[in-house]
């Protein structure tokens, strides 16, 4: 039975025929399932990804809001009812803006630069990857985008240079290449796939890699929280007191604040790999000490109103 009419009573479809009624190449639609795990699709008795008309349908609205604008991570776990809800046309005010992206691989460069494909605003472009490093040295960009046919494991140590270089998403296109050399490129963070023949696939796989922060709004200031007014010496000395009405909550209390003590100095020191990521972990400490600053208001009414030791000070 050929694939492409194929589809069980239920109204399901194999991979390449949903992809197709969505809009969208099958390489794109394993990479959107692999990156963001957008589909709960079913498995054939011969192990075959099987999609009914409800997730094609879901697929094609994505592949819309994605044309618009939209970022795929932010989309990938919305129900329908709220996809539904989603503009599917851009706002004239505020117009998106194309992504910019440097190209390693002179046939990519001909099939991307030579076409000014819409979405993507080439800002430089190189033949091979020795040369890439001192091509894209000054390059402001949003992606990076690799072409290299047959992709093996040497070229790892350059692609993996360029990407700390450059500090932008990574694309790496290929043609055969080893699923070792696959996982390695992964584990980088790159997005890796077949080296699509359309270039409006190209577009997709480079909307794709950006990250959701890149897409939204700045989340607003949060003031810095004030200094601490519990050490962790003072918290235990709290938990361990006794009180006239034999109440836990002191001790409840005391346990969170040292938990709460403790994720705002992990936050400080937490692995800051992006500007986006150290931009993050500042918002997760200032909303630990938000929350903070309220439990030790409630545990210092508390201590007095039980007569509980307080620090000096207060």
């Amino acid at each position: 039975m050929p694939e492409n009419i194929y589809a069980s009573e239920a109204g399901r479809y194999r991979s390449g025929t949903a992809a197709r009624l969505a809009g969208l190449s099958v390489e794109t639609l394993r990479v959107w399932e692999r990156r963001y795990g957008i589909s709960n699709a079913v498995r054939s008795e011969h192990g075959q990804r099987l999609y009914s008309d409800a997730q094609v349908a879901r697929l094609r609205l994505m592949k819309q809001l994605v044309d618009q604008g939209h970022a795929i991570g932010a989309l990938a776990h919305l129900p329908p009812d709220q996809l539904s809800t989603l503009p599917t046309r851009p706002d004239p005010a505020a117009p998106a803006r194309p992504v910019r992206v440097a190209l390693v691989g002179l046939p990519l460069a001909q099939r991307v630069a030579g076409q000014e494909v819409p979405g993507l605003e080439v800002v430089a472009e190189c033949a091979d990857l020795d040369t890439a490093a001192a091509a894209f040295a000054h390059v402001d960009m949003d992606v990076l985008l690799l072409e290299v046919a047959e992709l093996d494991e040497r070229a790892m140590p350059a692609i993996a240079a360029l990407r700390q270089q450059c500090d932008a998403a990574v694309v790496v296109l290929y043609r055969f290449c080893a699923s070792a050399v696959i996982r390695q490129l992964r584990t980088l963070g790159c997005l890796v796939a077949r080296a699509p023949g359309d270039a409006a696939e190209i577009v997709l796989l480079c909307q794709t890699a950006l990250p959701v922060q890149a897409r939204r709004p700045p989340a607003p200031p949060v003031a810095p929280a004030p200094a601490r007014r519990f050490d962790d010496h003072s918290l235990a000395v709290l938990s361990a007191a006794r009180n006239s009405i034999h109440c836990d909550c002191p001790r409840h209390l005391s346990e969170i604040l040292l938990l709460l003590n403790s994720f705002e100095r992990y936050s400080s020191q937490c692995a800051q790999r992006t500007p986006e990521d150290a931009v993050l972990h500042e918002e997760l400490k200032q909303t630990a000490g938000a929350a903070r600053v309220l439990l030790e208001d409630a545990l210092e009414r508390l201590a007095r109103a039980d007569g509980l030791p307080l620090p000096p000070g207060l």
